[in-house]
């Protein structure tokens, strides 16, 4: 089924990205996944492109095309290279809403054109060793002193913890006030009392640095309040359903990806005198997956195109982020199957998505929490 989505100006992103992935990524991911983490200098690499800001106004740098087919594009072109461990994602489709709509323009004007650039890479924390899902059982606090917020606290799983410049805290303002006391605060590397710990060892993602943030009374200028303060829950529930769609783009690009390369696979390897794709059992698979993919794949580009009216309710966002992410564990793990032996060997592609897959119903929010989320929508 030929997709409706895109025009002309995402066609042509469409080949930039991919001869910037094929160029810039591919060649070097596997050194990245044995290093943890990519170098600084693919950001600017990227950045020079246009590839990071593109939603960012063009008096910071930007290319003014706030639009998610773009984001969908970047997505999907880095899981067709298997690019799992570059934390692009997070930077344009996640923080780049927060400080878009909720900084000032005197901040916009300070972070804006290092983010465009690369220069300035950019991380969220919301996750504690304490509190995932449960954004209300954070502990972190920013309590107010003169022009100055002081923070305490502790964050985990923070992507791009270990390479970001700028991180979006959130902290506990009024500890009382329960998620009406809830802020973000922004947070920049050398300031003192701001401690990165280990780039944790992951299953997968490994070339994506991932790290535990730790606060020792560090002092943070109220200049750097994002947004008003106390608001800090409102705006992460605004946001979080972008941050959900994004995932679910990844995991239709991942499905279709491992489905090619399957196919491609099925038909070469033989077993018994015949290709392994020519059996019955092969076939009604391999059928009932591409079927499956499809359908995902239309729900997601609709959901793609009510972001941008402005319409994606949090419960669509869930329905898509839930569905894919464990479709994308069902495609990988029936087509490893079929890879037989070779399927459980690293050096094949099938190896690593099955790692890279596993999280996929977890970050964003569980799949229990988004069937959650639906459940309560629908007053129950």
């Amino acid at each position: 089924m030929e997709r409706q989505l895109f025009d002309a100006d995402h066609d042509a992103f469409r080949e930039t990205v991919r001869a910037f992935c094929d160029k810039e990524i591919v060649p070097h991911h596997d050194s990245w996944e044995e290093a943890g983490i990519v170098p600084r200098e693919l950001w600017t690499a990227a950045g020079e492109l246009g590839l990071l800001g593109f939603m960012v106004p063009e008096e910071y740098g930007g290319g003014g095309a706030r639009d998610f087919r773009f984001n969908a594009v970047l997505l999907e072109e880095a899981a067709r290279a298997h690019a799992s461990g570059v934390g692009f994602s997070l930077h344009t489709d996640i923080v780049s809403a927060y400080l878009l709509d909720y900084a000032t323009d005197e901040q916009k004007a300070r972070w804006l054109p290092g983010f465009t650039s690369g220069e300035t890479i950019t991380a969220i924390a919301m996750s504690e060793p304490g509190a995932g899902s449960d954004l209300q059982g954070i502990q972190t606090t920013a309590r107010r002193d003169g022009d100055d917020y002081v923070l305490n606290g502790q964050k985990t799983f923070i992507s791009n913890g270990i390479l970001a410049d700028l991180v979006i805290v959130v902290a506990k303002t009024d500890p009382d006030a329960g998620a009406q006391g809830i802020s973000l605060i922004v947070v920049e590397r050398g300031m003192p009392g701001f401690e990165r710990g280990r780039n944790l060892d992951k299953i997968g993602l490994k070339a994506q640095d991932t790290a535990e943030l730790f606060f020792d009374n560090v002092r943070v200028p109220g200049t750097n309040l994002l947004g008003v303060e106390g608001q800090g829950f409102v705006y992460l529930m605004q946001k979080l359903p972008q941050e959900r769609l994004a995932i679910a783009v990844i995991a239709v690009a991942a499905c279709e990806n491992v489905l090619d390369e399957t196919l491609r696979y099925v038909k070469e390897r033989t077993a018994f005198g015949r290709p392994i794709g020519s059996f019955q059992n092969s076939r009604f698979v391999l059928a009932e997956l591409a079927t499956e993919i499809q359908i995902a794949r239309v729900f997601v580009d609709r959901c793609i195109t009510e972001l941008n009216a402005g319409t994606l309710t949090v419960a669509e966002a869930a329905m898509a982020k839930w569905w894919t992410t464990e479709l994308q564990k069902k495609v990988v793990d029936r087509c490893l199957q079929l890879y037989g032996g070779y399927g459980f060997m690293t050096e094949y592609p099938i190896a690593k998505a099955y790692l890279d897959t596993r999280v996929q119903t977890i970050y964003g929010g569980t799949t229990e929490i988004m069937k959650e989320i639906i459940g309560r929508t629908m007053g129950i």
